[in-house]
């Protein structure tokens, strides 16, 4: 089919394109514009999302986000128009083959000099596009930028486009090469790093190139994306990579409402190479075909899949239904798991399937699963010897003591086998060595985490999941679709390969549903994750131009712009509610306000004495599995659930839902509890947010994941649960009895006692006992408690309650700002900034805020203390190295630390700073937990470990010193000379020569040997 780059007459649309053009609003809504005239074109307000799931065809959807009152001043017959972009013009750079529709659009939209994201999936030619901007940089003689999340794939991105094009740079804050190049690869650090400092540079480039924009919903990375676009100068223009995403219009009219320029999306579900998705039972024997390359769910095939588990029942050791361990992670490198990837492997090599990439969550399975493949052997003796000449020659940036390490020893027996292993922790040397091989076919089984589906692309025909469950640091949960997206697309060659494999294992039964979601599901949407960060704030406040403020940044952030566009949904959700409410019986409304008011006011009560229950030194003694607990979210009752489990998670981030419906920070844990749902399945067929059943339903118990501060009230009645809650019949029998208890309860399930029980002496909470108490009293001799014999009417009443409710609370957060929030939080960060002498009474930073001001490696409050406390002054450059190694975020060591006593001393005073600025921000009424803070910035697992690198050790010595991977100590090493080499900077801003001469010498002494050996891209 041909591209649509150069039509011959202009309007034309390039065949196989969707097209629409959306035009924001002041308020950042988006009103439809015209659509372009197009072949058999959809309704004009089909979404994206319904034109998602077309990748069979050559497909692409165009729209395109315009500010209101934009005039183009393009000639039509060259550039096309604004809503339908062609190329007539000579190009700024030819490709050996027929461009994709979607690459021919984007195309054209560089050359109209409009900004444009792109959206595929992986391995569909994304980069053609990338390398076009920078050819018509080159053309222009404009500079570009292309950032990328990672340092490594900088690297790998920088190797390739060396290849490409001539004048090309590299920045990561590792490695400076040519800064003065035309075009500049870097990691998205250093372009918001140069955008705070306001780098000149800045003012020769034309082209900013994101890749992997998706990055930007990283709960932790993330606002490095969202502040450095809202930095970006409006004349530059933007190119935006990523993976599939269900919100990608919403992405481009933020950036046209932002920049006030155009932005184009151009959207493509096609796969260069079909998929066929198989699952293979552990244990069991055979693969079941459950999605074909049309995209067609097999049912017949899953339902004989299920049997094969009926039939081994009471074999295979499972978790619990909710998102409990799967016993996967638990079972890797047993040999019943290893025979089972064994088989696959062996499998697939005789079908002539290879290569292969097998996708494991967990580092040690990869390696685990690599070993058991000793008796397999893919590689002919050429090959072997060309394996041994690329290792040989790579292996030669080492010193001599580093090439006999056993992390290179063992790798090249099984690299001439044609079996490597790629993971976050391995030498990254050997990393690069297996990628290499991996692209010239000298690998043919490679077992990798799920880091290997990002960056470059490698495909493989056959991709295998060892597991479709992975723990996210708070649960085992099932992969999402996006996730799956990202891996599975590593499967099939383009012009290689007829169609790619994907081969699902599971070990225990899969509702068809969560598997039909996962592999046919829609690709996940961006959400933002911005936060306001100190050293954001200090660098605003310290801009002299004072063209951005911390206000600004908030106001156009992702964030915003999404909670606004969140409020017409509410509305429309507060017309429905009003719409049942009027449907509902009406008679009896002086009794019922009367009686929920009753309600409203206990569950006050009960929220109070939550407040002091749930602090997790108290509530995690009681909410052992079996405790009952009642469980409110705001107009929603639960009623009674049972726990199953409690697992401790970081605080969620203030994008991982709209802004409105974000759950509060402080709930640092959360309660798996069976609680009693509605069946009743969302449209799509995909698992719908849990809700209670409606009066008169049945319902089913399921495990619910509820934040603690969602608990209302915790009984102090335990029942036994079974040990296995995957069969339904099980977690019935849990409803049974809990229905029972609360009959033979008729003025409710006695709860835990504060005061007796739990020893909470506060007069307060004494009071609030008994009032509940008395309140409960005349709740139960109501004459709506009173209407038993119909319970029907009653629950219709108690329906009509929660609805007017919910109306309630919805207008409430429609009216209450998501601004004022950030306000409040910004307000409250400002003082501790003053409290602790960063900026003085007027908002102007002092010397303390302009060292901090240099920091992003770390928390840059706790580091400025301890520079200004005096601690480093008192250390050597050893001591310095090994302290600032607590600051790096990396791998949890499972070992007991023992520190020798030069070291235990200055963590002492680093725990201590910790702890004050911790409760400082809690009293400026931040929401800080302090051992939490503490323990979440101090890290000292690594720090034996520098100390004597730093004095000397070799790695061999180093590495016994630790259970932590090799890769993940390098990784580590390389991240702390950064923030020494900031450290240097900070102190040299403020005068301290003493300190500045330490920092150095401290990073002096780390650069050298395998931790500092050369990237082999480089």
């Amino acid at each position: 089919m041909a591209g649509g780059g150069e039509e011959s007459s202009p309007g034309a649309a390039a065949p196989g394109v969707k097209r629409k053009t959306t035009e924001p609003t002041s308020d950042g809504s988006a009103v439809e514009g015209a659509a372009a005239a197009v072949p058999a074109p959809p309704p004009a307000e089909e979404p994206a999302a319904k034109q998602q799931r077309r990748g069979s065809s050559r497909t692409c959807v165009h729209e395109v986000a315009v500010p209101k009152g934009y005039a183009s001043t393009k000639v039509e017959s060259v550039h096309g128009t604004m809503a339908d972009p062609f190329y007539n013009g000579p190009m700024a750079k030819t490709y050996p083959f027929e461009l994709d529709p979607f690459q021919s659009i984007s195309v054209a939209c560089l050359e109209r000099n409009e900004s444009v994201l792109v959206s595929a999936h992986t391995s569909a030619g994304k980069t053609a596009v990338a390398e076009y901007a920078i050819a018509l940089s080159f053309r222009e003689k404009q500079r570009v930028i292309y950032t990328s999340p990672l340092k490594a794939l900088s690297n790998q991105k920088y190797r390739e486009l060396s290849q490409e094009f001539s004048d090309v740079g590299l920045m990561t804050g590792d490695v400076t090469l040519s800064p003065n190049a035309s075009c500049l690869v870097m990691t998205t650090e250093i372009l918001r790093g140069m955008l705070y400092r306001g780098s000149e540079v800045l003012k020769e480039v034309a082209w900013v190139i994101f890749d992997e924009i998706h990055y930007m919903k990283d709960r932790e990375r993330g606002v490095v994306w969202e502040e450095s676009i809202i930095f970006l100068p409006p004349a530059i223009k933007m190119v935006f990579l990523s993976a599939t995403m269900s919100n990608a219009t919403e992405f481009a009219e933020w950036i046209c409402n932002l920049h006030k320029q155009p932005c184009h999306v151009v959207y493509t579900d096609y796969r260069p190479t079909p998929l066929q998705h198989y699952v293979f039972p552990i244990g069991g024997a055979g693969l079941y075909l459950v999605v074909d390359e049309n995209e067609q769910f097999k049912e017949d095939n899953y339902m004989k899949l299920q049997e094969t588990f009926s039939k081994q029942k009471g074999q295979s050791s499972g978790g619990r239904s909710g998102g409990k361990a799967s016993g996967r992670i638990a079972k890797g490198g047993t040999p019943q798991a290893g025979s089972d990837i064994y088989k696959i492997v062996k499998m697939i090599m005789e079908r002539k399937f290879q290569p292969v990439i097998i996708f494991s969550f967990s580092r040690r399975e990869c390696e685990q699963h690599a070993m058991s493949m000793s008796k397999l052997d893919f590689n002919t003796q050429d090959e072997k010897d060309a394996v041994e000449q690329v290792f040989r020659n790579a292996i030669l940036v080492l010193n001599e003591e580093d090439r006999s390490l056993p992390a290179i020893e063992y790798m090249l027996p099984l690299l001439q086998r044609g079996i490597a292993v790629h993971h976050s922790g391995l030498l990254p040397i050997i990393k690069e060595v297996v990628e290499l091989l991996f692209q010239e076919g000298l690998v043919k089984a490679l077992f990798a985490t799920e880091t290997f589906a990002m960056g470059l692309n490698m495909p493989a025909k056959t991709v295998v999941f060892t597991s479709v469950k992975k723990w996210d640091g708070d649960s085992h949960r099932y992969i999402g679709s996006g996730e799956y997206i990202q891996m599975s697309g590593r499967a099939g060659r383009r012009g290689k390969d007829e169609r790619g494999i994907c081969i699902i294992m599971i070990d225990e039964k899969m509702e068809m549903n969560v598997l039909k979601d996962m592999v046919l599901g829609r690709p996940s949407p961006l959400v933002s994750t911005f936060r306001l960060s100190y050293y954001t704030i200090l660098n605003l406040m310290s801009r002299a131009e004072g063209q951005f403020t911390a206000e600004h940044v908030i106001k156009n952030s992702f964030h915003q712009f999404q909670y606004e566009k969140a409020l017409p949904s509410m509305g429309q959700k507060i017309s429905n509610l009003e719409k049942e409410a009027s449907l509902l019986e009406s008679s009896g409304e002086a009794e019922l306000a009367e009686y929920h008011k009753l309600e409203l006011d206990i569950a006050e009560l009960e929220k109070r004495i939550m407040s002091e229950i749930a602090r997790p030194e108290r509530a995690l003694l009681f909410l052992c599995t079996g405790r009952l607990v009642k469980v409110r979210d705001g107009s929603i009752n639960w009623g009674w659930g049972v726990v199953i489990n409690i697992v401790k998670k970081p605080p969620p981030s203030l994008g991982s839902l709209p802004a409105a419906l974000a759950a509060s920070r402080s709930n640092a844990y959360i309660v798996d509890t069976l609680l009693h749902c509605s069946p009743v399945l969302s449209e799509n067929g995909s698992p719908p947010k849990p809700s209670p059943p409606r009066p008169g339903e049945k319902g089913e118990m399921h495990v619910v994941p509820v934040p603690l501060g969602l608990i209302s009230a915790v009984s102090s009645l335990r029942i036994a649960v079974p040990a296995d809650l995957r069969p339904p019949e099980a977690r019935q029998s849990i409803l049974l009895a809990v229905k029972e208890l609360e009959k033979h309860y008729s003025r409710g399930l006695p709860r835990v006692n504060p005061v007796t029980e739990m020893g909470i002496e506060s007069p307060e909470i004494i009071e609030s006992v008994k009032k509940i108490e008395e309140l409960e009293k005349k709740l139960f001799s109501h004459p709506l408690r009173k209407m038993g014999q119909n319970e029907q009417q009653f629950k219709w009443y108690q329906r009509k309650a929660d609805v007017n409710h919910e109306i309630q609370q919805l207008k409430s957060k429609m009216r209450e700002s998501q601004l004022q929030k950030f306000r409040d939080e910004l307000r409250n960060r400002s003082r501790v900034l003053k409290k602790l002498g960063h900026i003085d009474s007027d908002g102007v930073v002092q010397l303390k805020g302009r060292a901090a001001c240099l920091i992003d490696t770390a928390d840059e409050l706790l580091v400025t203390e301890l520079m200004f406390n005096g601690t480093f002054n008192d250390l050597d450059p050893h001591q310095v190295a090994a302290l600032a190694s607590c600051f790096i975020p990396g791998d949890k060591s499972n070992e007991q630390i023992h520190l020798r006593g030069e070291l235990s001393r200055p963590l002492s005073q680093l725990q201590e700073s910790a702890r004050r600025i911790a409760e400082i921000q809690r009293e400026c009424k931040l929401e800080v937990n302090v051992e939490e803070y503490v323990e979440a910035t101090v890290r000292p697992y690594l720090m034996d470990v520098i100390y004597c690198w730093s004095k000397g050790a070799n790695f061999a010595e180093v590495i016994e010193m630790t259970d932590i991977f090799e890769g993940s100590i390098i990784r580590l090493a390389r991240r702390l000379d950064e923030f020494l080499n900031q450290l240097r900077a900070a102190a040299h801003a403020v005068g301290e020569v003493d300190l500045e001469k330490k920092f150095e010498a401290a990073s002096d002494s780390l650069r050298r040997g395998i931790m500092f050996a050369n990237s082999l891209y480089l």
